[in-house]
């Protein structure tokens, strides 16, 4: 590998080894959503995770049918309740992913957003998770500080 493709590896290994930070929700919130509770009637629950170390220094967009709800970084979390029926999820940085929902009234969706390596940035990937697997990612996750749209 030549000097300069060398330079630039380990600036984007340093770059995605870097921590961002976003604004953190409310403690009493974090401990109260973890406790997955079914939401409130006739709503659906979804929680969205980053629980992953990569890419520490990328903030990375969420959307939930295409309003804005924050920023994650690594190890945080949203909570959005929504009405039942299909719902659109979409994490925005190197690239755009997005999710389909077909959410139940009184159930929690978990949705995992992964992180991966890009070209010039991080790349995002969002999967349903199961219940274990989701609420093992919240738990090891915080509350980052968002917007609760109206649906």
């Amino acid at each position: 590998m030549n000097r300069l493709g060398t330079l630039a590896l380990v600036v984007l290994t340093l770059a995605l080894g870097a921590c961002a930070s976003v604004p953190m929700g409310d403690a009493t919130r974090d401990t109260a959503l973890k406790t997955f509770s079914p939401p409130r009637a006739e709503k659906a629950g979804i929680y969205i995770y980053r629980n992953e170390n990569i890419g520490a220094a990328v903030k990375m967009d969420l959307q939930v049918d295409g309003k804005h709800i924050g920023q994650t970084a690594a190890k945080t979390y949203f909570f959005v309740e929504v009405p039942a029926g299909k719902h659109t999820v979409t994490s925005i940085s190197e690239n755009t992913d997005t999710l389909s929902i077909d959410a139940v009234a009184g159930k929690l969706y978990y949705v995992w957003q992964e992180v991966k390596m890009g070209v010039l940035y991080a790349r995002t990937r969002l999967h349903l998770a199961t219940e274990e697997d989701g609420r093992k990612g919240v738990l090891e996750s915080k509350l980052a500080n968002g917007v609760q749209p109206e649906f």
